[in-house]
């Protein structure tokens, strides 16, 4: 049976296989975007507040909230005495890093239009706010899990972060700002992304664990001295003979001589 690590490379498959789909179909003007315009015209109803809520992936929003929460839980491991306490935080930095270096070459190269609700534009796929949103909500759920004490406390955080991630998608949609299959191959994008995260950190607890077992073993094989010190039996020598006689006692006028 394949190990838990093994499950979720596996697991992270059909999100990849969707999403260079989603990319081929869109760079080759494949016929999966009829019915994905058809969705978007459907859906389509600019207002006021689904442009708030896609205003929620911008970066300007979602990074300072994964800078404080990855400043929150290296100031804590730090604290705790962690061996590796900057890993997590500076790993959901890097995944951060990567949605640009990903996302900005896709968009030149797929050269999608925008939406009739928008101005004349291309370079609309995939969508970038719904990449930043999922990346940075995701990954700062992520690495605050392990610091959360109860398991409402963990469900909470991945909900509140999936929440918002959906709030940010549906706006865009909403909105007119971006197709459906922009957001849906973005959600495929950050879920490899935030995979790979989660493979990290997973591997870190595995070794703090091993690392607190080999140090629970160490100890427990350490001899325990109990009590104090048994005195030593050896007789000092000294410059006067008498020192070495046993004490027996005063002495008598019978033994004075």
């Amino acid at each position: 049976m394949p190990s838990r690590p093994s499950r979720a490379v596996l697991g992270l498959l059909p999100p990849a296989l969707l999403f260079a789909l989603i990319t081929w179909q869109v760079a080759a003007d494949g016929p999966l975007l009829r019915p994905d315009e058809r969705l978007s015209r459907a859906l389509v109803h600019p207002d006021r507040a689904s442009e708030l809520l896609a205003d929620l992936g911008e970066v300007q929003i979602a990074l300072p909230v994964l800078v404080l929460v990855a400043g929150f839980v290296a100031w804590r491991g730090r604290a705790a005495g962690a061996k590796r306490w900057w890993v997590p935080s500076l790993a959901a930095l890097a995944v951060m890093v990567l949605v640009p270096l990903i996302v900005v070459p896709l968009k030149v190269w797929t050269d999608r239009p925008g939406t009739p609700a928008v101005p004349p534009a291309t370079g609309y796929y995939p969508s970038g706010h719904t990449a930043t949103a999922a990346v940075a909500y995701g990954a700062a759920a992520l690495v605050l899990l392990p610091w959360l004490r109860t398991v409402f406390a963990r469900w909470l955080a991945l909900a509140t972060s999936a929440l918002l991630v959906l709030a940010v998608s549906f706006g865009l949609v909403r909105r007119g700002y971006h197709w459906p299959l922009d957001v849906v191959a973005s959600w495929c994008l950050c879920t490899v992304l935030l995979g790979a995260l989660w493979l990290l950190l997973e591997r870190e607890r595995l070794e703090r664990e091993r690392s607190a077992r080999e140090r629970l073993r160490t100890a427990a094989a350490r001899p325990c001295q109990t009590g104090a010190p048994r005195p030593s039996t050896r007789t000092t020598r000294t410059s006067d003979p008498s020192a070495s006689r046993p004490y027996r006692g005063a002495r008598k006028a019978q033994d004075i001589p």
